[in-house]
């Protein structure tokens, strides 16, 4: 399913605190290079096409962007790509960052943020977006870990006007409910998607809904590793057979499923590649049956 004019707005709107944004969204992350910014694959992106898709994206009503200081990568950096191609930024245009995780300039992880070292790379993303404040900032979260000091720096940022929104990524039901009283949270971002995700996948998506939370799940397209990778050779069936059935991709089915999950779904798919950007684009206006979405929620059930 692909279409030469594809609009975010297919998919609805929901609320980041006082922010609209249409429910499909694009992270930034693959913009720089190939893989995750976490994996070992570092090959930078043609910088040309990287604005191109930027760009295209906003006209194919894309509002929220994902990005974060640390996406980067030899001769690419996604905060400055995001600055050069969208600056100065339209005014309904959202763009959450995050915080946590530390790379030196050659791009290798070193330690995890203290509470203290949390405004140094607030500051990071405002000098390189060009912003005199963030719209959205979560912070990244390495584990189970008491969050209530890092949370509660950020809290005083936004007190201070250089945030106007905070959230969290990777967190469990036990840190949600720590920061929920230091600050109000807009969205969580974890791993989720068909046959891939956290153990309490399914209650933090509730939790978060219930609580009117954006829900923003990550490798929602590719699982846990690229696409189709880690799943049996029937679960592809299935997908390769409901995506069949509305002349769309598997890429495309998976990020149906997640938006259907909840009126508080957002999805933030990334690419490089103007192709897929239509792609992820159109998805948020397919619609999949009650028994696909059954399906589809099975896949991965009986795996590990």
């Amino acid at each position: 399913m692909t279409s030469a004019t594809p609009t975010a707005a297919a998919a609805g709107t929901w609320q980041l605190g006082d922010l609209t944004v249409n429910r499909i969204g694009f992270g930034a992350m693959r913009l720089t290079q190939n893989g995750s910014a976490f994996s070992d694959d570092r090959t930078p992106h043609d910088r040309d096409r990287a604005i191109t898709v930027l760009r295209r994206a906003v006209e194919f009503g894309v509002n929220h962007i994902d990005t974060a200081a640390f996406y980067f990568s030899p001769l690419r950096s996604a905060n400055e790509l995001i600055n050069s191609a969208l600056g100065p930024y339209p005014d309904d245009l959202v763009i959450t960052t995050k915080v946590g995780p530390g790379r030196g300039p050659s791009g290798d992880w070193q330690e995890w943020a203290r509470p203290e070292q949390l405004r140094g790379q607030v500051e990071e993303n405002l000098r390189q977006l060009g912003r005199d404040h963030l719209d959205v900032v979560n912070l990244r979260v390495n584990g189970p870990a008491p969050i209530a000091d890092a949370f509660g720096a950020l809290a005083d940022l936004r007190k201070e006007g250089l945030i106007r929104h905070l959230g969290l990524s990777n967190v469990g039901l036990e840190q949600i409910a720590e920061a929920l009283p230091i600050a109000p949270v807009v969205c969580v971002q974890n791993r989720f998607g068909i046959g891939t995700g956290r153990a309490d996948g399914e209650e933090v998506l509730r939790i978060c809904g219930e609580r009117g939370i954006a829900f923003v799940p990550f490798f929602a397209i590719v699982g846990e590793g690229r696409e189709s990778g880690g799943h049996a050779a029937t679960d592809e069936e299935v997908l390769s057979s409901v995506a069949a059935a509305h002349g769309a991709s598997t890429a495309q089915i998976r990020l149906a499923w997640t938006l259907q999950r909840g009126s508080h779904v957002l999805a933030i798919p990334g690419t490089g590649d103007p192709g897929h950007l239509v792609e992820n684009v159109a998805a948020g206006a397919l619609r999949l049956t009650e028994d696909e979405m059954r399906r589809l929620a099975a896949l991965g059930q009986d795996a590990g």
